[in-house]
């Protein structure tokens, strides 16, 4: 069990867990053994309640395909535990993100003090600038 909050939760039975080999550096063991780990969720099919599978199915995140598969890889570790864990971690970092509320946005404007203060230090840096010119004899 995955749990996300008090009353969420997904089943191990949603989450499939397949081993594979780690891509990049590593030396022979990279070569031999599968500690790399494919997560794949099925959002559209899974027990989470219909908000949080509208607002992960609307992330633009390129691991989530149109069919609502999340596939996340992990192969930071070298011990295929650590990245089971890792890609669960993910997991549950992702869904949590996508239903944290947005906070909405209320339009505000500089105040006078700072249109003075910022057409002031325009105005001294091009006096600046302007003596950096050819001098006249």
């Amino acid at each position: 069990m995955l749990k996300l909050s008090n009353a969420v939760e997904i089943a191990d039975w949603e989450i499939d867990i397949t081993q594979i080999r780690a891509q990049g550096a590593g030396g022979q063991n990279v070569n031999k053994v599968a500690s790399a780990v494919h997560l794949r969720f099925d959002i559209l099919h899974s027990s989470l309640p219909p908000f949080y599978k509208e607002r992960l199915m609307s992330l633009n995140d390129q691991r989530i395909s149109k069919d609502g598969i999340l596939i996340i890889k992990a192969q930071s570790f070298r011990t295929l535990e650590l990245n089971k864990e890792d890609a669960l971690k993910r997991l549950k970092d992702l869904v949590l993100e996508a239903v944290k509320p947005v906070k909405a946005r209320r339009a505000t404007k500089p105040s006078r003090s700072a249109q003075r203060k910022r057409v002031d230090r325009k105005t001294q840096k091009g006096k600046t600038k302007s003596l950096r010119g050819k001098v006249q004899v």
